[in-house]
């Protein structure tokens, strides 16, 4: 079935998935426009902003790993109904308060998402029990549609966020009031999730008890070595990743070349849906070439791409190819989250997701901050373009290397790897 066909075939509990991803992307993408808004007209200096969202990064280490790594034992239902509890929480808390003391305990127990993207234990739950739920041959299939409707509802969530708090303040709200609207309807959302998540059914849990060797090393067995493998792998493409996040590329067009703020949020909706739609086409090609073989050869040239955008005369150029670049840049996402779910046993395949993501999170965590310092020189401002694009092509030949030859069961008709 060609890669761009929605018939997916869905049980009523993969159906019920899908929705719960779109749902708490678009309440990400919602508080994405308007938390750092709110936090500075709540009296918040930038360094306690800048505090809260470290103390959000740890606080969703700890969580994820705490709640990914025990639901094939504890339920993964149980797990997902908990974490959107946690969103409940954390939007309660920074709703009712803007005390720095109160935000900063939301940040640590609840689950909030600053940029937009997913956080929290729901990926690594939610991609164990699709896998539980589909054949072999078309997870990958199933994973891209997956990733485009949550990255389609990550930019609606933007566009509804802006003006949700533009239309409260126009309502008499004011700007702080306004703000605040947007973090209920948050809350709101979270809860809207912990109805839908009661609605799952048994079919989704692991019915194969993991071993006591697993219970004991973050919910790993047999899969411990190949999870921790691309664990390390996975941690050195994020730490690439961090020095071009989209808040640094923003940055960087505005300071060099003068891109208006209304720009900058058309650039980057275009850049976000063109990057939905690329996972698509990455099915497709995982089938004629394989999983491995997809995730890379499509990964380097989107990060050669990363490297020339700071070498562009003009804006015009710069993103162009930064949009070029988008349309192949998350090719290797789907692939990569059905090739974890592939190698590990079905009933460590939540605590392979968490931990994989867990690392992602880790490896991310630092690279900010060089190229923060890097972005105040201007001698160093292009630099973490070439950074993360270096970074990241290392990334793809070690995993080429490591995992050419470790093909998931659906690639084992293959006679021979795919060229």
């Amino acid at each position: 079935m060609p890669a761009w066909r929605p018939n997916l075939n869905l049980t009523p509990d993969g159906r019920l998935l899908f929705a719960t991803r779109s749902i708490r992307l678009f309440a990400y993408g919602l508080l994405s426009v308007v938390l750092g808004l709110y936090l500075a007209a709540s009296g918040l200096t930038n360094a306690q902003i800048g505090l809260v969202f470290s103390i959000t990064l740890v606080g969703d280490i700890g969580v994820s790993l705490l709640i990914s790594t025990r639901a094939d034992r504890v339920g993964r239902k149980r797990m997902l109904v908990v974490g959107a509890g946690l969103m409940v929480l954390a939007g309660v808390i920074f709703a009712a308060s803007s005390s720095f003391a109160a935000l900063l305990f939301g940040a640590a127990l609840g689950i909030l998402s600053p940029s937009g993207n997913e956080i929290g234990p729901f990926l690594s739950i939610e991609q164990a029990a699709l896998s539980h739920s589909v054949a072999d041959s078309r997870r990958t299939h199933v994973f891209a549609w997956y990733n485009l409707a949550g990255s389609v509802a990550t930019a609606i969530g933007a566009l509804a966020g802006g003006a949700t708090a533009q239309l409260a303040g126009q309502l008499g709200y004011g700007g702080l009031g306004g703000y605040r609207v947007v973090i209920w309807l948050y809350a709101g959302l979270g809860a809207l999730l912990v109805s839908l998540f009661c609605l799952l059914s048994p079919a989704i849990e692991v019915h194969k008890p993991a071993s006591s060797t697993a219970a004991g090393t973050l919910g790993l067995g047999s899969s411990k070595r190949v999870v921790m493998r691309l664990s390390a792998l996975f941690a050195l493409d994020a730490f690439g990743g961090g020095f071009a996040l989209q808040s640094f590329m923003a940055l960087w067009l505005h300071a060099r070349h003068g891109a208006s703020p209304a720009l900058l949020g058309a650039i980057f909706f275009g850049a976000n849906i063109l990057a939905a739609v690329s996972a698509l086409a990455a099915a497709g090609l995982a089938a004629r070439f394989g999983l491995i073989n997809t995730m890379v050869y499509t990964h380097i040239p989107s990060n050669v791409l990363l490297i020339l955008v700071p070498l562009m005369p003009n804006l015009p150029l710069a993103i162009l190819v930064l949009l070029l670049r988008f349309s192949i840049s998350q090719m290797d996402v789907p692939t990569r989250q059905s090739y974890t779910m592939a190698v590990v046993r079905p009933e460590e395949r939540s605590a392979a997701a968490g931990v994989t993501a867990v690392a992602r999170s880790i490896g991310a965590a630092g690279s900010p901050l060089i190229a923060g310092a890097m972005f105040s020189s201007a001698a160093l401002f292009s630099v973490p373009f070439f950074a993360a694009g270096a970074i990241k092509i290392v990334y793809d030949l070690l995993l080429y290397q490591s995992f050419r030859s470790a093909r998931p069961p659906e690639e084992e008709r293959m006679s021979s790897p795919s060229s």
